[in-house]
């Protein structure tokens, strides 16, 4: 677009040449023509001159534009470089940074793997003085005749911390004389056996008990590993006879399923786990309590309401109640039982699977179906012939269950060696009579340390951390048959060296 100022020269170039020709016309007296000439030659002269000058004006004005541009390029190069010299700092510090850490984190990892080695050692070394102090251990002096009754097994107290519970009284000397062979075939079976009962017997025995409310309730804890903390406590059905004889589980379940009156049972069970869990969330709302269920009592509408109806009044501990079923039961539900356990489910319960007999499982399926926990035997785990037999080798069972989120369970442990070996499958809990066998249950208020902590309110173990088999349920023991308890005493030996690990 064209400039004013440039216009009103050009306007003033073209007056300045006519009055130029108009002057030599008039006062010249020079022809137009001639005049008219002159004036346009003017006129060339002022524009070539307005050209000129505009141009000069032009490069001047470029020069110092140039000049600037020049000026504001060298600081961008200047600022360009400095940027440079900063990132090739930061880059150096980040290198260094790098290298620094990887050093640390590589010398991090081979701390951990050589407290790894010693902490395995340690224990490989605790499980052979174990074994050696197991097959030079003199054999248990039997009990002499004259005593006819023996001391029931110390209950469990709820409340009161591991270090502080009474440490089991030494056994009293044998005498030389030989004992009697009833009084010792009951002190080496911690449940009375029951061969010489018959089945009607067992029945009405059954029937008695159930109607004078004789079912008992053992408690078994289930501990982590390698720490041995109580996480989980399994009930544990015991039922008393006449003479306050106690008969196990596996000795009255098959004929109660047969009379059916195995529906009672899972009622009383799960009302006395519901109690026991109640009074372990007052201390510890970590800790759990596994309940069994029969699978008949799953298939029974008219039971299994009373049971669902129940569970729906205690539906706030459903994250601690966990119910457990056999392996078989799962792998025979019908209809019925499909869609009574999805009820439980969808009212917040867990479930749990006992009694496996074989590794192949469908983890997704189970997990599915509403199941956290499988619970499979040491001996089982330990098998070489598994890896051929099952579809995953028993070392990786642990982390495919924990992609479904279930928690594998080791039970029946019964020595340091076995830990020794599940340590290396990654299993994560343990259960057995290494850590503690079933034990009654102390009377509610019967505590002398109802100020401990909740995080110590949770061990059940013995002062030495373990318990022979031999230790189990003595004839005559009840949950309220206790005894004065001797002074406490702080846990020392392979149990305090085990906790510290």
């Amino acid at each position: 677009m064209i400039r004013i100022s440039t216009i009103f020269i050009a306007i003033c170039m073209v007056l300045v040449a006519a009055s130029l020709g108009l002057v030599l016309y008039a006062v010249a007296g020079i022809s137009g023509t001639e005049s008219a000439i002159v004036a346009l030659t003017a006129l060339t002269f002022l524009i070539l001159y307005n050209a000129v000058s505009m141009r000069l004006r032009d490069r001047s004005d470029v020069g110092g534009q140039i000049a600037d541009l020049s000026r504001g390029t060298a600081d961008l190069a200047r600022q360009v470089a400095e940027f440079g010299r900063r990132l090739a700092a930061i880059e150096g510090r980040i290198a260094s940074s790098n290298s620094t850490n990887s050093d640390r984190i590589q010398s991090v990892v081979g701390e951990i793997n050589e407290l790894g080695g010693l902490v395995r050692q340690l224990a490989t070394t605790v499980s052979t003085h174990e074994d050696l102090l197991a097959g030079h251990a003199p054999a248990p002096a039997p009990v002499p005749a004259p005593i006819a009754r023996l001391e029931p097994e110390a209950p469990i107290d709820l409340i009161a911390p591991f270090e502080e519970r009474p440490a089991a009284p030494p056994p009293l000397p044998a005498p030389p004389s030989r004992p009697a062979p009833a009084i010792q075939s009951q002190a080496a079976n911690p449940v009375p056996a029951v061969t010489g009962r018959n089945q009607i017997q067992l029945l009405a025995t059954l029937r008695n008990a159930i109607d004078e409310n004789r079912i008992d309730i053992f408690l078994q804890p289930m501990v982590t590993l390698p720490q041995r903390k109580v996480r989980f406590y399994e009930a544990v059905t015991r039922l008393r006879d006449e003479r306050d004889q106690l008969i196990a589980a596996e000795e009255f379940i098959s004929i109660a399923e047969a009379s059916g009156l195995i529906g009672r049972i899972d009622n009383m069970v799960m009302l006395r786990c519901v109690q026991v869990l109640r009074r372990l969330m007052v201390r510890n709302k970590d800790v759990g309590v596994f309940c069994n269920v029969a699978a008949s009592t799953l298939g029974n509408s008219t039971t299994f309401a009373q049971c669902l109806d129940f569970l729906e009044a205690n539906r706030a501990l459903a994250p601690a109640l966990v119910l457990e079923f056999k392996q078989s039961t799962f792998r025979s539900l019908g209809p019925a039982e499909t869609e009574n356990l999805a009820a439980l489910a969808q009212r917040g319960f867990r479930f749990s699977i006992d009694h496996v007999t074989d590794l192949r499982i469908e983890p997704r399926e189970l997990a599915d179906r509403g199941v956290r926990f499988i619970k499979v035997p040491a001996t089982l785990l330990l098998d070489p012939r598994q890896a051929s037999a099952s579809d995953i080798h028993p070392s990786d069972l642990s982390d495919l269950l924990g992609r479904f989120g279930i928690d594998l369970i080791a039970e029946r442990i019964e020595g340091e060696r076995a830990v020794v070996d599940l340590l290396d499958y990654d299993v994560r809990f343990g259960q057995g009579f290494l850590f503690a066998p079933p034990r009654p249950l102390r009377p509610e208020g019967a505590s002398a340390t109802g100020g401990a902590s909740p995080n110590q309110a949770q061990d059940i173990q013995g002062s030495n951390g373990s318990a022979p088999p031999s230790q189990g349920t003595k004839s005559g023991a009840t949950p309220g048959a206790t005894s004065a308890a001797p002074p406490a005493q702080r846990i020392t030996g392979n149990a305090a060296l085990a906790r510290r690990i």
